[in-house]
């Protein structure tokens, strides 16, 4: 589900699916804490191949970054379309930063 990459001390984390909702939501936060718990704490969540993203998707996203607390960041890049409305609807565009690239994300993050 998820294939990850480091650029610049900031994990990349690529979403494989095109959807993350109830079914796909506890592997993704399964894989994603794994990433947290192996000492990552800057994270880009690359979401441009994702469609869709229902309440547990976005809880699975909210977890991950409580779980990465006061030592860490978790940036969005690439939501468009239906996940980017999600973000906004939600208000959770103010908790996260949104970008519209990996390469932006991982540019503010490595700063």
């Amino acid at each position: 589900m998820l294939t990850s990459e480091l650029r610049n001390n900031v994990l990349v984390v690529h979403v494989g699916e095109k959807r993350v909702d109830a079914s796909k939501a506890p592997l993704f936060k399964d894989e994603m804490t794994k990433c947290i718990e192996s000492g990552q704490n800057q994270l880009v969540l690359d979401l441009s191949g994702v469609d869709f993203v229902d309440s547990s998707g976005l809880g699975a996203i909210v977890s991950c970054l409580k779980r990465l607390g006061p030592r860490g960041n978790l940036a969005i890049a690439g939501a468009k379309g239906a996940v980017s409305r999600l973000f906004t609807l939600t208000r959770m565009d103010k908790v996260f930063t949104l970008h519209d690239s990996v390469d932006a994300a991982v540019a503010q993050l490595s700063a």
